[in-house]
């Protein structure tokens, strides 16, 4: 039975630029959230090696991203890891990686949720004002009204918001460093006389541990390939889509190691120094009073709070368009299939995925959560779940460039099997040594994707018309 044009990939309106899907990937991010709390556990595990733990996530990250952006200069497609993995490996395969990064995409939702309760009750407390026991579970129910009104109006005024929200965000992390920096090599510094530029190598740390430590840097890219979901809203996508993946990945990991070369220099890289960076509760905002002043200190906790709002939008952005692709495809209630005929937004999985982030969210407060807990936990499942997601595109591209039609080079495989290789060794990190409740995470992610692996295995016509859906993709 043929589509209707509102079941279909949007022909006539493709609109959003390279600039505009960059934003939704670094919102995504959350820049901010990143190096206002994920250092600190590389700080414990590396001491002043933190820049240097970054650099080395940087460049896993840099491995990853290549099976995304050569595969992507040669499919259209809002799947992302689902048609990626489904053109290249099969359809089966195509359903598992992209139920797999479903999960990812309505834990993230979830947690982002949670983090906009740490980052208010954080200003709250910036500003002076008494923080009432239970208005944290208030903050989810706000920001997800506020970004589906945003979410369904249309997709590029999503963007710019989060755009606008996340260059305030650079730009104040960006101030904040290179005051530091610049108070530090004159030496009117409270804590350090000079520039340590040994935080730029291992400083005697093994390579065992450094890579470790890169494993919660890492986390800092995590969503990176979401803009991606916006492929058939953009305008020339083989070309836009991939630069804005790249250009997302590249400013993150410029950005991060500046930054966190500022703030070890900040706290100072002897061992006290080390050990106040470690037990920092915000980074940013611990340093700004140091550095700047109480007043810069709380417009960064308003920023902070602003960037976790941009990175929901960016999140539920995401989530919404893997919906409609998966019931597009045969997989979930016909309603999510329609795009309004005007924006082109599939508004009904808008809908669902503000619904579903929101009862999760609220769901683990009503057990006595706090906010912190909420975050963290679902982080951690997202995660796992995206380490499945993105070791299925690095196969799919592994595959695809062992192919005789193939246009990429054989030796760029190595590119691929290096990230496949990091990606193991992060969940590998991420499985052992944990205590509970993270012990019991790698469980809920694991039964997540094994979920995913039956439904499609069981269900011969889901696959078979996933198959036909994906062979019309143009890959070149």
């Amino acid at each position: 039975m043929a589509s209707s044009p509102m079941n279909s990939p949007p022909a006539s309106r493709k609109t959003l630029s390279t600039w505009e899907v960059t934003a939704i990937s670094v919102g995504f991010m959350g820049p901010v959230m990143a190096m206002s709390l994920n250092g600190i556990g590389v700080a414990g595990l590396v001491g002043k090696a933190v820049p240097f733990a970054f650099a080395v996530a940087f460049a896993g990250t840099l491995f990853v991203a290549y099976a995304f952006v050569r595969l992507l200069q040669r499919v259209t497609h809002a799947g992302s890891v689902y048609a990626l993995a489904g053109i290249t490996v099969g359809p089966k395969s195509g359903f598992f990686s992209g139920f797999a990064l479903l999960g990812t995409y309505i834990f993230m939702t979830t947690c982002i949720l949670g983090a906009c309760s740490v980052f208010f009750e954080a200003m709250l407390q910036e500003l002076g004002v008494p923080v009432p026991t239970s208005i944290w579970l208030l903050i989810p129910i706000v920001i997800s009204g506020a970004g589906l009104y945003l979410n369904l109006r249309n997709s590029s005024a999503a963007a710019r918001v989060t755009l606008a929200i996340g260059f305030a965000g650079i730009v104040a992390m960006v101030v904040l460093s290179v005051v530091i920096l610049f108070q530090v090599a004159k030496g009117t510094s409270p804590v350090s006389a000079s520039l340590d530029f040994q935080s730029l190598t291992p400083a005697g740390n093994s390579w065992s541990a450094i890579m470790t430590a890169s494993v919660f840097a890492f986390l800092s890219w995590a969503g990176f390939e979401s803009g991606s979901s916006l492929g058939e809203e953009t305008a020339d996508p083989k070309r836009t889509v991939p630069r804005s993946l790249l250009l997302a990945v590249i400013t993150g990991g410029v950005l991060y190691v500046f930054v966190m070369f500022a703030q070890v220099n900040g706290f100072g890289t002897d061992g006290k120094g080390v050990e106040t960076f470690a037990e920092s509760s915000s980074t940013l905002t611990q340093l700004s009073s140091i550095y700047i002043g109480q007043w810069f200190s709380v417009l960064i906790s308003v920023i902070a709070f602003a960037v976790a709002f941009g990175a929901f939008l960016s999140s539920s952005t995401a989530t919404s368009r893997l919906i409609h692709t998966l019931s597009r495809d045969g997989f979930g209630p016909s309603t999510f299939t329609k795009r309004d005929p005007i924006t082109f937004i599939p508004k009904s999985a808008v809908w669902a995925t503000n619904i579903i982030g929101l009862c999760l969210a609220l769901a683990l407060g009503a057990t006595g959560q706090s906010s912190v807990e909420i975050y963290y936990w679902y982080a951690t499942i997202a995660t796992l779940c995206m380490v499945v997601a993105y070791g299925m595109a690095s196969v799919g591209a592994i595959k695809y460039i062992m192919e005789k039609e193939s246009t990429i080079p054989r030796w760029e495989s190595i590119f691929p099997f290096l990230a496949l290789g990091y990606l193991v060794y992060v969940y590998f990190i991420q499985v052992l040594g944990q205590e509970p409740p993270y012990s019991y995470f790698p469980w809920i992610s694991g039964v997540w994707c094994l979920l995913g692996l039956i439904i499609v295995l069981t269900n011969p016509r889901l696959a078979k018309q996933i198959g036909q859906k994906l062979t019309k993709e143009d890959i070149e």
